[in-house]
């Protein structure tokens, strides 16, 4: 289970790795191409949240008394995950002084317009950076609930599980239990049959034993 985690580890310190790079080049580009980059780190920053997702459920079949560990560097990759989030966004609205002055250009009545052009822009990107903030919170929360969510169902089936375990060891008992108490009645049974036949003779015994005295007492009288 840790070499699966090990695994994304690489993977994800490789993309972060391009994906760092990349946002250093988004300020340098303008029109196409900078749509074209922007495109493609969106992509990349998709599958880094992925791997942080894979990454979180190997960290929770860990066993807890390892769990430690993993779960601090999971932390740690999440921090990370938002700071280059948060460069993206700036780098998105941002440009170098190379890009600033190739689109200012030199005419000083076309520098205002084209100010005012990057001001419009870059207040429709920051609207559209607020809205994807409030749907990634969002996103985020579902996906917090629908951990614990799952969490809390499987605490129930286990707790379900060993229930169920109870309960059959409570059966095993009782069944124990009653072939016990079959076995005992049986040996009683017998033992008061023997009783009863012992005593059965005991009586006829001393009926005998009584009418043969008798007998010789009676033949002794009388023979005198």
């Amino acid at each position: 289970m840790s070499s699966d985690f090990e695994s994304y580890e690489q993977d994800f310190a490789v993309l972060t790795a391009d994906i760092t790079g990349r946002i250093g080049k988004v300020p340098k580009l303008v029109g196409d191409e900078k749509k074209q980059m922007v495109a493609n780190v969106e992509k990349q920053l998709e599958e880094a949240r992925e791997l942080l997702e894979q990454m979180e459920l190997e960290v929770r079949e860990i066993p807890p008394q390892s769990r430690g560990m993993y779960s601090s560097r999971m932390r740690s990759y999440k921090q990370e995950m938002g700071k280059l989030e948060a460069d993206f966004k700036r780098s998105r609205i941002a440009y170098s002084d190379e890009v600033r002055n190739e689109l200012l250009g030199d005419d000083g009545n076309s520098s205002e317009n084209q100010l005012i052009k990057l001001r419009e822009e870059r207040a429709h990107l920051l609207d559209n950076t607020e809205r994807l903030e409030r749907s990634s919170r969002r996103l985020e929360a579902g996906y917090q609930i629908a951990v614990e969510t799952e969490q809390i169902g499987q605490e129930m089936l286990e707790n379900l599980s060993h229930d169920r375990e109870k309960i059959q060891r409570a059966r095993e008992r009782l069944r124990e239990a009653d072939a016990n108490l079959g076995k005992s009645s049986r040996i009683l049974t017998g033992m008061l049959r023997r009783i009863i036949q012992n005593r059965i003779l005991i009586v006829v015994l001393a009926v005998i034993i009584i009418f043969t005295t008798m007998m010789a007492i009676y033949f002794s009288v009388r023979g005198r």
